[in-house]
């Protein structure tokens, strides 16, 4: 009888990344000219993952997706598939890789003469799956996206929403391992974008499969991921688990994406700035917001601190607050207090004109 595995091991092995970047960049050639729309990429997305990757137009998040799900090639990297070359596959290797993979479009593209069923069922007469069995599956597959009274009808009938949720039911047809969304809500409006979100949440809960998303909106990131990587210029300028970027950003473009997901600040929170008066934005997490480590500020550097603004971000299990103060006081009083809250591991930013 074999050995059934232990339970460390079975952890160990629910740990290992399902798919890896391994320094991977993109070079288009066009009229004499080079453009570089992935440099050295490096990134690893484990089975529990919903991995968002973030950035602005032009930052190639739509070229790294397609690379991952092997849509398009590297100029140089690897990309490994449970640790094998997805390069060095033949035909079949290859074949049975891309029946692991779904993908969900920006805009749906749904087949207009088809219907509702008949666009998941496509996917299922490309495998050779039995009509009985594609008429099955497919049953399965409205309930699960909440449409089953849309199984007639055709593209043109149905909303937006309703198009996104044919587009995952059927991306999920073959039974796939990994699910890439490329700007899955981008063409939605909020509301429709918040339930197509807990849809794609749920599925991932459920069916147990690994979901790689990119958008350029860190509210879709917030609400459904628990790692995200920040793309700049074809480069990973930051990553990580999504509550210590929202915690504690590191690099401009991460902070610009936060301030769109959170609040405006006021343009009369900048009148005077100085080194007696600075703006700061303040965010806690855990046990640190339990602290009155304001009040003991205050009191130990005799400065004021005038609170303008506040607010509170749900990620996943972890509640993080934000404060923008006004601080001000003495310049030795103002700089101390600044070296209190960094001791205190508040992450702590000065806000300056134009960086709202």
């Amino acid at each position: 009888m074999d050995k059934l595995p232990s339970r460390e091991e079975d952890m160990q092995s629910k740990a290992q990344p399902i798919l890896v970047a391994q320094s991977i960049s993109k070079r288009y050639e066009h009229a004499k000219k080079v453009v570089h729309a992935l440099r050295e990429v490096s990134l690893h997305v484990e089975k529990t993952d919903i991995y968002g990757i973030i950035g602005l137009s032009g930052a190639g998040k739509s070229t790294l997706i397609r690379c991952l799900a092997s849509l398009i090639a590297p100029s140089s990297g690897k990309i490994l598939f449970h640790g094998k070359n997805i390069a060095d596959m033949d035909r079949i290797a290859l074949r049975a890789f891309r029946k692991k993979i779904g993908m969900i479009f920006q805009h749906f593209n749904l087949l207009s003469s088809r219907t509702a069923s008949g666009n998941i069922a496509y996917p299922l007469e490309i495998a050779g799956m039995s009509k009985g069995e594609q008429e099955a599956r497919t049953n399965e597959l409205l309930e699960l996206v909440g449409l089953k009274e849309k199984k007639h009808a055709y593209p043109s009938t149905l909303s937006g929403g309703e198009k996104q949720r044919i587009g995952i039911a059927r991306a999920l047809a073959n039974y796939p391992e990994v699910l890439f969304c490329d700007e899955a809500t981008s063409a939605l409006d909020p509301k429709t974008t918040k339930e197509i979100l807990h849809l794609l949440k749920s599925i991932h809960q459920k069916l147990g499969i690994t979901i790689v998303l990119i958008t350029h909106q860190m509210e879709v990131v917030k609400q459904i991921c628990n790692k995200v990587a920040v793309l700049e210029g074809g480069k990973i300028v930051e990553e990580g688990l999504v509550t210590e970027i929202f915690a504690q950003p590191q690099h401009p473009t991460t902070n610009q994406f936060l301030q769109s997901a959170t609040h405006e600040i006021p343009l009369e929170f900048f009148k005077e700035l100085s080194p007696r008066r600075k703006l700061l934005k303040l965010r806690f997490k855990g046990s640190v917001a339990n602290e009155p480590i304001i009040a003991e500020m205050i009191k130990q550097f005799h400065v004021d601190a005038n609170i303008l603004l506040g607010w509170i971000d749900r990620l996943q299990n972890l509640t993080i607050g934000t404060l923008i103060i006004e601080l001000s006081g003495p310049v030795e009083g103002v700089k101390n207090a600044l070296h209190y809250l960094k001791e205190k591991n508040v992450h702590c930013e000065e806000i300056k004109h134009g960086s709202r």
